[in-house]
């Protein structure tokens, strides 16, 4: 049985945590983590990377290790929480010193994989853990920041992208069709003029920007 944490999706260990630095209940258990809505049905996974870390006890109880650690200011966190990390590898750290804070995710699996006889798919799995563990300790690496991450971020990326991409486009444009209907001796029988106008409005922009886009619509376009 592996030693170190495993999860299929290690960014549900770092929102739990996120979640438990803003209120650390007395005990945290399978069913909090079910009801923050993470890991879904991998929450003893996450309680168990949360033990390992000696943030709680085996019965779920939160230390007093832990709890001090994950209420300081975001300034003093990281440095508290490396200590924290310290601890739980210490086997890694005692064989690659301050140099596991750098390492990449072949040479951890590699580690896990030696040290646990665990498969490669486990063997990445805990070195996911791992690699989220050092970035709340403040050494995220390159690799680090371009791992994926967990599926309720990666929604609120996509939803955040909608906005971005209206900055580049102009508040307002117009786009007038002219139809010509040719008659049988090839004159000009008839003419529709078509306007659309499509607006796209600037997501930080402030009310007097709205009146006077309106108002210039209203000045040019209406006869």
């Amino acid at each position: 049985m592996a030693s170190h944490p495993y999860i299929s999706g290690p960014g549900n260990i770092l929102q739990m945590i996120s979640y438990l630095r803003k209120n650390f209940p007395a005990t945290v258990t399978s069913e909090t983590v079910k009801k923050f809505g993470l890991a879904s049905n991998n929450e003893s996974y996450v309680i168990n990377a949360l033990q390992f870390l000696g943030l709680i006890d085996e019965e779920g109880k939160r230390t007093t290790e832990g709890h001090d650690v994950l209420v300081l200011p975001d300034a003093k966190f990281p440095a508290a929480f490396e200590t924290l990390v310290k601890k739980a590898y210490s086997d890694l750290f005692e064989i690659r010193g301050d140099d596991a804070w750098t390492m990449t995710k072949s040479e951890l699996i590699g580690y896990f994989r030696t040290t646990d006889k665990t498969s490669e798919v486990i063997g990445g799995r805990q070195a996911g853990v791992f690699q989220v563990f050092r970035s709340l300790a403040g050494h995220e690496s390159a690799e680090d920041r371009t791992a994926p991450k967990s599926p309720a971020r990666a929604r609120g990326s996509r939803a955040k992208a909608a906005p971005d991409q209206s900055k580049e486009k102009a508040a307002g444009s117009v786009d007038t069709k002219i139809k010509a209907e040719i008659g049988p001796s090839g004159g000009r029988k008839d003419m529709a003029l078509t306007v659309r106008i499509e607006i796209n409005l600037p997501a930080n922009g402030s009310k007097e920007t709205y009146d006077n886009i309106f108002k210039s619509i209203r000045a040019n376009l209406y006869v």
